[in-house]
């Protein structure tokens, strides 16, 4: 008889487990997306590229040529949204001196990352969220410091998606701190976002998630010819950099080589950026950076944080890294007549989309554990509420291990649930769940008896 109550209990909670869970878009995120602007994110770069080079090594007195102007421009732009933010976003120049190193400072520089900050409205909610873009542009040489570099893709088009996403969000009020910043040394080495992510660590910021924006601009490929404005790339290390040789045993054992913090990440960029912008697919690439190259997000992830970098899926290298000059007929340099608005708007709602969710949201549940005090055929996952926010319940997401995506989403309001799948065959996480429905990044479990 007893046998047989199990078998009824397990088939019900089956019935119940396979029904559809139908996620919403959130009306607020809804409206912020719609109100991205591609006029705006243009004008803003028709302005950037104005400055004619934007040289980490370039002057840094003028008011109207050179990093210094363009940086002062920014954080110009952050204070103008700042006077409808009833007081909650403040900008500033974060400087630093940086001293000459034989290879890609030849003599002492004034770095300044322009920073705003939109304060969390929750005096006890310690959580960070950084979204980024890197403001200095190059030529050919990168130790040119005064030939004109638009820099109108790279990075102009990040850079112009932080703008438009700061002046947006200032208007709305959230739990955690969001933070906006246009680094600068970007193409001498990640010297501004090495400067903040050092910043981050030392004073111990709550830093649960870095969007870094590196070219987002430009739909067509070099080469192979192709255009398209329908997918983003957003490239996530595996293994953590970080403290490897402390984590790997566990890593190894409990099949989590695909489940670290940024790559975690990556998967809530993609789902949330999809269902929320049309006719964009956002594809996950499984390194932390393109082929030997890096980005500004590399020095958080080296830190310990979670970073991702988004990118435009198809780069042109006729229009990066490059003199203007036209040579066989093709017309080189980072201009503003190669870029589409329309994907850089796209691109910017992403970053909207996924720092509004998480920002809204509880933060993630605290000491969630998988049983294994017994051997079974079910999962039984247990945790503790969140540190803040409040929490309409949660879901358990499930993948199989091969799956680079969560499959299966099952929602409780309670603080454990049993679920009739084998951890031997799939992964799992949980993630809180706010009473707006929006949901914290997911926490894999660690080992409970």
């Amino acid at each position: 008889m007893k046998k047989i109550s199990t078998i009824l209990v397990l088939s019900c909670l089956t019935c119940s487990l396979n029904a559809q869970t139908i996620v919403n878009r959130n009306a607020d995120i809804d409206k912020m997306v719609k109100s991205v602007n591609p006029d705006s994110l243009k004008s803003y770069i028709i302005k950037m590229v104005a400055f004619g080079t934007r040289s980490t090594i370039s002057d840094t007195k003028s008011k109207t040529k050179g990093i210094g102007a363009a940086r002062n421009w920014v954080v110009s732009k952050f204070n103008q949204f700042a006077k409808s933010s009833d007081g909650r976003l403040t900008a500033f120049l974060d400087t630093t001196t940086i001293k000459a190193d034989g290879k890609r400072v030849d003599k002492p520089i004034n770095l300044g990352n322009a920073v705003a900050i939109l304060k969390g409205t929750d005096a006890n909610d310690k959580r960070v969220f950084v979204v980024s873009g890197h403001l200095d542009s190059r030529v050919t040489d990168v130790m040119n410091r005064v030939s004109d570099g638009p820099g109108a893709n790279d990075d102009g088009s990040g850079v112009a998606g932080v703008i438009e996403a700061a002046r947006i969000m200032s208007q709305y009020k959230f739990p955690a701190t969001i933070i906006f910043v246009a680094v600068s040394g970007e193409e001498q080495s990640l010297l501004g976002s090495g400067f903040m992510a050092m910043k981050a660590k030392k004073e111990g910021w709550n830093l649960e998630a870095m969007l870094n924006n590196d070219m987002i601009g430009s739909n067509n490929a070099s080469e192979t010819q192709i255009i398209d404005n329908t997918k983003l790339r957003v490239f996530s290390e595996g293994l953590p950099s970080f403290e490897l040789d402390k984590n790997a045993k566990n890593i190894r054992q409990f099949g989590l080589e695909n489940d670290g913090k940024s790559r975690q990440l990556a998967r809530y960029v993609k789902e949330t950026g999809e269902r929320y912008v049309d006719q964009l697919e956002i594809k996950l690439i499984y390194r932390n950076d393109r082929f030997l190259r890096g980005g500004d997000h590399t020095p958080f992830v080296e830190n310990g944080f979670s970073a991702v970098r988004l990118t435009e899926m198809n780069e042109n290298f006729e229009h990066q890294h490059q003199d203007l000059r036209t040579e066989n007929g093709i017309k080189y340099g980072d201009l503003i007549e190669f870029m589409d608005f329309e994907y850089l708007r796209k691109n910017t709602a992403v970053n909207i989309a996924v720092l509004t969710n998480l920002a809204k949201a509880p933060s993630m549940p605290t000491e969630v554990k998988v049983d294994v005090k017994n051997l079974s055929n079910s999962t039984f996952l247990y945790w503790k509420a969140p540190l803040n926010g409040t929490v309409k319940g949660y879901y358990i997401l499930m993948r199989e291990t091969s799956s680079p995506v969560w499959q299966k989403k099952f929602f409780t309001t309670a603080t454990e649930m049993r679920i009739p799948y084998s951890k031997d065959n799939y992964l799992f996480a949980v993630q809180s769940v706010g009473n707006e429905d929006n949901e914290s990044l997911p926490v894999v479990p660690a080992i409970g008896r």
